[in-house]
This record gives C-alpha cells, sequence and structure tokens, in this order.
C-alpha cells in the first residue's frame, strides 16, 4: 500500500510539473509574440501614414495632440528621461496625403504646411511609415528670427487694438452715464 501512494504521489507531481512546463511554454510564446510584434503602421492597413521624426527608444512617454482640425495631423510627443518634450512623430489621415511612387504627397494644406516644417523630405520605410529629419535647431544667437519678429509685431498689434476697444468702450459707458443723469 505504502508503495502504491508514493507512485501515485509521484505520478501526481509529474502531472503537476508537465502542466507547469506547459503554462510556462505558453507565457513564453506569448512574450516572443509580444517582442515580435508589428509596430504601428507598419503593415499598412491603419488610418494614418506614421512620419517618425526622432526613435521612440529616446522617449520614455507619448502623448497624442491635434493640429489644426481633429483627426486631420496629429503630433506624437514624447517625454524624455530629463523631463522635456519633443516631437517623436507626425500622424497624417490617409485623406490628407497619398503615396506616389513610393513618396508621400500631401493632399491638404495643413499637410503642406507639415511637409515644410520638416527637416527632410520623408522617406518611405515601410507600409505606413517614413522618416524624416526634425527641423534644424535655430541657435540662440540666430535669435529673434524674422517669423518671430513678425508674430511679435502682430501680437503686440492684436493687443493695442483690444486696448483701443476697451478704451472706447469705457467712454461709450461713461456718455451714456452723464446722459442719464
Amino acid at each position: 500500500m505504502a508503495k502504491s501512494a508514493a507512485v501515485k504521489s509521484r505520478r501526481g507531481r509529474a502531472k503537476g510539473l508537465a502542466k507547469n512546463r506547459a503554462k510556462n511554454r505558453a507565457k513564453n510564446r506569448a512574450k516572443n509574440r509580444a517582442k515580435n510584434r508589428a509596430k504601428p503602421g507598419a503593415r499598412g492597413g491603419g488610418r494614418f501614414f506614421h512620419i517618425e521624426v526622432r526613435p521612440s527608444a529616446q522617449f520614455a512617454a507619448f502623448r497624442v495632440q491635434d493640429v489644426g482640425r481633429p483627426g486631420d495631423v496629429e503630433r506624437v510627443a514624447g517625454l524624455r528621461a530629463s523631463g522635456s518634450w519633443a516631437t517623436a512623430k507626425w500622424l497624417i489621415e490617409k485623406s490628407q496625403a497619398h503615396i506616389d511612387s513610393g513618396r508621400l504627397v500631401p493632399d491638404s494644406l495643413e499637410a503642406r504646411r507639415l511637409f515644410r516644417q520638416l527637416g527632410s523630405v520623408p522617406v518611405h520605410v515601410g507600409g505606413d511609415r517614413f522618416r524624416a529629419r526634425p527641423r534644424r535647431d535655430i541657435p540662440e544667437r540666430e535669435k529673434p528670427t524674422p517669423a518671430m519678429r513678425r508674430a511679435q509685431r502682430l501680437n503686440i498689434k492684436k493687443a493695442q487694438a483690444a486696448a483701443a476697444r476697451q478704451r472706447a468702450a469705457k467712454a461709450a459707458a461713461g456718455t451714456k452715464a452723464r446722459a442719464r443723469a
């Protein structure tokens, strides 16, 4: 009797070990699938063209931001370990651009603006994925740039116009009050 109990317990342990091995194999297969998962846009079945500007390995977290109208052009911002944010890639809806002879061609005004801002022409990597350089980093000694000066002038004019409107509104309110008295 003792002998048969020992044999049974060994069989039970063997069954348990076999179950554990099967579980571990399933886990490893799942891990391998996760490692070999296709990158977004790699297979070409998505809604967007992906233009990578900086490698995703530089970032710890990501955030997607709409640029312009919702869904047309989106910016994927990446958070660096240092805490600074930078553009990791751009997403362009397929209705806003098309591929012609291996080149991405913009169809909308927003897409054309984005292509002008990029530091290079997007190069096809595969599927819906493209790679481009980020625009040039302007050194501090070259600032303010002519575009920055134009924007500053425009902002000053807007502020002056708003102040003039407020003065006019106060003056109109003052004359109404005097007319009632």
